[in-house]
């Protein structure tokens, strides 16, 4: 058979163009460019939030062509479930038949047609450029006609058409807001077993969650205290800024790069999402029972205390853990098992250790590398406040990390639980009677929540469970509604504007 007749995948067929004229000859511009590489590179593993700032520095991308950028690479890796079922549905053939490169340009000018208010002719022909630029001639013209008949119906017409109400309640869920079907009954669940919704209420309630998940956040900052107040960023932002929602520590961002800002790139302030920094500022507040002890040490402003961040890396928490310890000259270790993760915690935690010693401050700061596992085994009773921001499968930030949800397997979670019962075992051991656990997770799911506690608390019978709701404040003080029946502590994207971070408190009662 000769070459030009062998049988290609969809979009690599030569075929008559479709295109008009000015079309065919029209190349893609920066920001749609630089979309589609993110796309490319989260495909091949990298993280979008990782790799869309630096092909923008690279490229020289910013104000209005950067936002767009972002929307574009973010929204289209969120929403790809919902599009890859409407451009199926308007190519007339399966996905897994296009060829993943000209799919990735299918997804992008889906999003501007469906998600974005891209002028429909406008996002036609600058899909149809990029197209031809990064997939060929012939892809260009197949682009061109799946996208005018993606055109033809708005997002409301293609989501009854591929999600209609004939279908299993989960699956239709998981279609029209572009979530693995696992993850929306995973979701349900959780809303039921912590407390925030009923049977009669759950669906409502799911579909905020699914709503919240799929709507972008506002950039949130910590300003670490000690090394800068809230105010003072806040007047640097002047109307760019406002106090955060509910931490005492946070300030919102509501345009611009936080990059650009003294503070965060000395490392006074950073990004952070105010769920983290509530979880950190409970751990700080929590009551401690007696003493190590040690006894009184000369030192009157300090404390007898040893702060232990068992999961540090990459630092967000140990950060704000670090200002919280040394503002009560208390010491703290950060703990990592990757070395390169400990060398970004370091970088986090330096800001912090040279203002105490400017300050005089006898407080002291350390990173070091090891594995959880091992830490209540090697240091038994040592500290007073211990932090395990476990591992998970990272569902509660899934409105954060675009391509986390296309990622994760429900297989992932059995390990994930092993692992996180481990090192909660460890932070009990490590804890001296009367101090405090904190275990965290970026996760509702109850196979990483509340079942890895209760599992581990139910074996032992040194430790008791704390009730957190009181201590996830806002900025006035009061606790915040909406975090379940107790003890732990569940938020949620669409009640609070968080991430979804589960808290629960154990004290060490007894040796």
């Amino acid at each position: 058979m000769p070459d030009d007749r062998r049988p290609r995948r969809p979009g690599r067929t030569p075929q008559r163009s479709l295109q008009r004229p000015a079309e065919r000859t029209r190349r893609a511009d920066p920001a749609r460019l630089a979309a589609y590489t993110v796309l490319r590179a989260v495909a091949d593993g990298a993280y979008a939030n990782l790799e869309l700032p630096t092909v923008l520095r690279e490229r020289g991308i910013g104000g209005r062509d950067a936002a767009f950028a972002t929307e574009l690479a973010y929204g289209t890796t969120r929403m790809h479930g919902l599009y890859d079922a409407v451009v199926e549905a308007a190519a007339a053939r399966p996905v897994a038949d296009i060829d993943p490169p000209v799919l990735d340009t299918l997804r992008l000018g889906a999003h501007q047609l469906l998600g974005m208010r891209v002028p429909e002719h406008a996002a036609v022909a600058e899909t149809v450029g990029l197209a031809r630029q990064v997939n060929g001639a012939g892809a260009a013209g197949f682009v061109n006609a799946v996208l005018r008949r993606v055109s033809e119906a708005d997002r409301e017409t293609w989501v009854a058409r591929v999600a209609p109400e004939s279908l299993d309640p989960t699956q239709r869920r998981a279609v029209a807001t572009s979530h693995p079907a696992w993850v929306v009954k995973a979701l349900r669940a959780a809303l039921l077993g912590h407390g925030a919704a009923t049977a009669d209420d759950v669906d409502e309630q799911l579909d905020a969650l699914l709503a919240g998940d799929n709507t972008p956040a506002l950039v949130s900052l910590v300003a670490r205290p000690g090394l800068v107040d809230p105010a003072q960023l806040l007047e640097v932002l002047g109307d760019a800024g406002r106090p955060g929602d509910l931490a005492r520590t946070a300030v919102t961002l509501l345009e611009g790069d936080p990059g650009r800002l003294a503070a965060v790139r000395e490392g006074r302030a950073a990004v952070q999402d105010e769920g983290s920094q509530l979880l950190a500022l409970a751990l700080a507040a929590a009551p401690v029972d007696g003493d190590r002890g040690d006894g009184d040490r000369a030192d009157g402003d300090r404390t007898d205390e040893r702060w232990l961040d068992l999961c540090a890396g990459p630092g967000g928490k140990a950060g704000l853990l670090a200002a919280l310890a040394l503002e009560r000259g208390a010491d703290l270790v950060a703990n990592e098992v990757a070395p390169h993760r400990a060398d970004l915690v370091r970088a986090t935690l330096a800001p912090a250790t040279h203002r105490a010693r400017a300050a005089g401050r006898a407080g002291q700061v350390s990173v070091r590398v090891g594995d959880g596992r091992d830490v209540g085994r090697d240091e038994p009773a040592s500290y007073d406040r211990v932090l395990v921001d476990a591992p998970c499968t990272g569902l509660g930030a899934l409105r954060r990390r675009p391509e986390a949800r296309w990622r994760r397997q429900p297989s992932d979670v059995p390990a994930l639980a092993s692992l996180q019962r481990e090192l909660l075992a460890s932070a009990i051991d490590a804890t001296r009677p009367g101090g405090v656990v904190a275990y965290a997770t970026c996760s509702p799911h109850l196979g990483e929540t509340r079942f890895v506690v209760d599992d581990v608390t139910r074996r032992r019978d040194d430790v008791e469970l704390l009730d957190a709701r009181p201590l996830l404040t806002d900025r006035d003080g009061r606790a915040l509604d909406g975090t379940g029946d107790g003890p732990t502590a569940q938020l949620w994207p669409h009640r609070h504007g968080t991430d979804g971070m589960f808290l629960a408190l154990l004290r060490r009662t007894g040796a």
